[in-house]
């Protein structure tokens, strides 16, 4: 179990069940359609970082996610910039006990689901209700849906 995203996750009251990945695939292992599979995004802006939860599988629209965060220009960290800021390995980061204080955005696709996110491990995800993460970091919901 990733003890530091168990650690965070606990401080803040949210559930969170830690689920196996696949050792081919990396796919969380869960029962199909029992949730929806998300990654975080880790995104630096004239302001600093952010961490933008949104569906794994979907697209998501860069001029929206622009506009929420007032900017022109964003820029996805090289990995060992990742690294530094988050605590975690690309494919792993999380909002669970990230290494710092960013502020989170949720796509509003995931209101109302189970969802599946990084863990800080390579090994294991993390399975928790996408609302109650929502809630434990005080995430922004915005629309991020492609148009």
């Amino acid at each position: 179990m990733p003890e530091r995203a168990a650690k965070d996750a606990a401080a803040r009251g949210l559930a969170v069940e830690f689920v196996p990945r696949d050792r081919e695939t990396g796919a969380p292992i869960v029962r199909e359609g029992a949730a929806l599979g998300v990654k975080t995004v880790v995104l630096r802006h004239r302001d600093g970082y952010v961490l933008v939860l949104v569906p794994y599988e979907d697209r998501f629209s860069w001029p929206k996610l622009r506009a929420v965060l007032g900017v022109n220009k964003m820029k996805l960290p090289t990995a060992e910039e990742a690294f530094a800021v988050t605590g975690y390995e690309r494919g792993t980061i999380t909002p669970l006990g990230a290494a710092g204080a960013f502020p989170v955005l949720a796509d509003e696709r995931l209101r109302g689901r189970a969802i599946v996110v990084g863990s800080g491990a390579h090994e294991v995800a993390a399975l928790v209700d996408a609302d109650e993460l929502i809630r434990a970091y005080g995430a922004d919901v915005v629309d991020l849906a492609p148009e």
